[in-house]
């Protein structure tokens, strides 16, 4: 049997470490390079294993150009300075760290782990959470620009002229579209105030933050204002600059203006999240760590301007306990402590179950949770988890986390396709880069009172063979059973989700396509809720989900609630299906304008219309702005008022909140 029992005995340092970093730091230097290339919080420069032909192995596999020569594995006994990662690290004491969140987002060197879990101030390090590329649809056909008129809030001719407007986004972020810009006298004007690029190298860091560049005003304005015949971005570049930008088309409904707050200042965080279809991921960090430490910028540049500021995230995760436990939804509920304040988070796009026609892959989006109960002990339930196959090979690494009560004792067995069973782990125990027959990696962790929520959970890793001298071997393909072995039961239900993978092709070797796809539930497991991204699960933050307009319902594709304790995510419905909004660094002869699909699409209307909330009251929590949302939204045709799990309490009223918001300034005395 492959367990090894409890060995957190081993010393206290053990203990502070969340398993997939554990898993991640016992591996070879040469196997963490290429789990770099899909691993969102690490990041592996250089290592002696690559070759002299600029590609590293598996890139050349994938391209059918072998290396001449064998390569030699180094011999590894500690962890080399090559390898990088993002943590979030949480303390017990105030030390470098802001004392009120007592949690810092910090970058270390894997050889650095053991002496920071020894640190006696460290309660918890955990790897950041993977950041996924947002999967909103354009829409074909022709489009025309939005209407002056048609996201105009009546009663607000002001359109947020004293309010922030931040947006934290990929694809870059077009301030020279004519959607962010204006004419004054004979110099051109834009509304953009700040673009934090994390990547970026060009202009210096923003002040308190050691990474990436800070585009002022200024600079934008001088190269709108440049006499070379060059486009605007082109003069000021930023590290991304898509054609179809999700980054500005999701600004232009916040912010633009034909968007909702069209006269508010703009700000943006460029996250440094790469193409989908990218070969080469290991030089990015692309993990929840930097969206928090956006919204921290985006809070200190709003304070500095003496101004409220809404800001938006269409961006998500699906690691986590999915109750606002995660480290990431703890940061942002510490930001939104202070009064006029405002998150905005699309619900994902994870709701469709079954595929809508013939060559739909939809549903492997959808198929993400599972949930049910163990009666009583000694009693099992199986969990059926597909990995693809069908001459893909899927060399992407599939995550699956089970939470479940720290009042009960769940042991766990995992039988992939076609090999003999592994377990039952009990609690305590944990196998850990477990090779299987044919060569692919099994890591399995079955841990007790996660220090965030005092829930237990089982932690599930399959891992292609990735060693550079060796073939890629990918995860087996077929349906891996995950049984759970009822010990103690007093509660008795469990909750699961599947981390998904962007879906990307990595190459041909030989007859075999080598994919990152997403592993899925079957249909006997999965359960059609519980679906929201774990970002949008936080206490203060508001969730929306994406209305079809046109057909006066939920899109198929917007992910559902509730959150794992029972919360009501998402918070509220806004159009998201076919939105007409600016086509981000259109090329001569291209439309101005696109239109898209998604929550990515709904959420920042919502951020738009409470951009106009902060300009009327610029004093409310974000807890009151939610309050106001809950209390004026309307429900679709046919239903109630009562929260729903796709539409949470209905479709957004935007003039409703506006005067709502606006009333707060009123006090009316009764005289006795």
């Amino acid at each position: 049997m492959p367990t090894t029992r409890d060995e957190r005995l081993m010393g206290a340092a053990f203990r502070k470490i969340h398993p997939k970093l554990r898993m991640v730091a016992k591996a070879l230097d040469n196997v963490n390079f290429r789990r770099s290339e899909q691993c969102a919080a690490m990041v592996a420069p250089t290592i002696k294993a690559e070759t002299e032909a600029g590609l590293h192995p598996f890139e050349q596999r994938v391209a059918g150009e072998l290396p001449k020569t064998k390569l030699k594995t180094p011999k590894i006994k500690e962890v080399s300075d090559s390898v990088e990662v993002n943590t979030f690290v949480t303390y017990f004491g105030d030390g470098e760290h802001a004392p009120e969140r007592r949690m810092a987002a910090k970058k270390i060197k894997l050889n650095e782990l053991r002496n920071l879990a020894d640190n006696d101030d460290v309660a918890f390090i955990e790897l950041g959470e993977p950041l996924k590329h947002p999967d909103s649809m354009v829409s074909t056909g022709s489009v025309s620009p939005p209407s002056l008129n048609g996201r105009n809030i009546p009663g607000r001719d002001s359109g947020g002229r004293d309010v922030l407007i931040g947006i934290i986004d990929v694809g870059g972020f077009d301030f020279s579209h004519p959607d962010f810009t204006r004419t004054d006298g004979q110099r051109t004007k834009t509304r953009w105030v700040r673009i934090w690029d994390q990547r970026g190298g060009l202009r210096p860091a923003p002040p308190g933050f050691g990474y990436g560049s800070e585009i002022r005003q200024e600079h934008m304005e001088a190269a709108l204002n440049s006499e070379v015949s060059l486009p605007a971005w082109a003069l000021e570049p930023q590290s991304q600059m898509v054609p179809e930008s999700h980054g500005t088309h999701v600004a232009s409904i916040a912010a633009g203006n034909r968007g909702v707050c069209r006269n508010a200042l703009v700000a943006g965080v460029l996250i440094d999240l790469p193409d989908e279809f990218a070969m080469d991921r290991r030089n990015s960090f692309y993990d929840s760590t930097r969206v928090a430490e956006a919204v921290s910028y985006l809070c200190r540049l709003a304070a500095d301007m003496n101004r409220p500021v809404s800001i938006n995230v269409s961006l998500g995760t699906n690691s986590g306990a999915h109750d606002a436990s995660n480290a990431a939804s703890r940061w942002i509920d510490h930001e939104l402590a202070t009064p006029g304040r405002a998150v905005c988070v699309a619900a994902g796009n994870a709701g469709q179950q079954a595929p809508a026609g013939p060559g739909d892959i939809g549903f492997a989006l959808g198929r993400i949770h599972t949930s049910g109960r163990i009666a009583a002990r000694e009693l099992t339930r199986d969990v059926d988890w597909i990995v693809v196959g069908n001459g893909i090979a899927d060399v992407s690494e599939n995550e699956l986390e089970l939470w479940y009560s720290g009042a009960d004792r769940f042991a766990v067995s995992v039988t992939p396709p076609g090999m003999a069973t592994i377990g039952p782990i009990r609690p305590g125990e944990y196998v850990q880069n477990h090779k299987l027959p044919g060569g692919s990696m099994l890591s399995i962790y079955n841990e007790l009172y996660h220090p965030a929520n005092g829930a237990n959970y089982i932690a599930i890793y399959l891992s292609p063979f990735l060693k550079p001298d060796n073939p890629v071997v990918g995860v087996p393909p077929g349906k891996w059973r995950v049984r759970l072995h009822g010990i103690e039961v007093r509660d008795g239900r469990y909750n699961g989700w599947i981390e998904r993978d962007d879906p990307r092709p990595r190459g041909v070797v030989g007859d075999q396509n080598y994919w990152n796809f997403p592993s899925f539930f079957a249909t006997s497991s999965n359960v059609d809720s519980n679906s929201v991204s774990s970002l949008a699960c936080g206490h203060r933050i508001i969730s929306v989900a994406n209305l079809d307009m046109a057909n006066d319902k939920i899109n198929i594709s917007s992910s559902q609630g509730p959150t794992r304790d029972n919360r009501h995510k998402p918070d509220v419905a806004a159009p998201g299906t076919d939105i007409v909004a600016a086509n981000g660094f259109f090329g001569d002869g291209d439309e101005p304008w696109i239109a898209m699909t998604g929550t990515s699409m709904a959420s920042p209307y919502v951020a738009g219309v409470i951009g106009l909330m902060l300009e009327a009251e610029p004093r409310l929590t974000s807890a009151q702005v939610n309050g106001i949302i809950q209390r004026t939204s309307q429900p679709l045709s046919g239903a109630t008022f009562d929260w729903a799990t796709d539409a949470g309490y209905g479709v957004l009223n935007a003039r409703a909140c506006v005067e709502e918001a606006a009333r707060m300034h009123a006090r009316t005395k009764i005289e006795p």
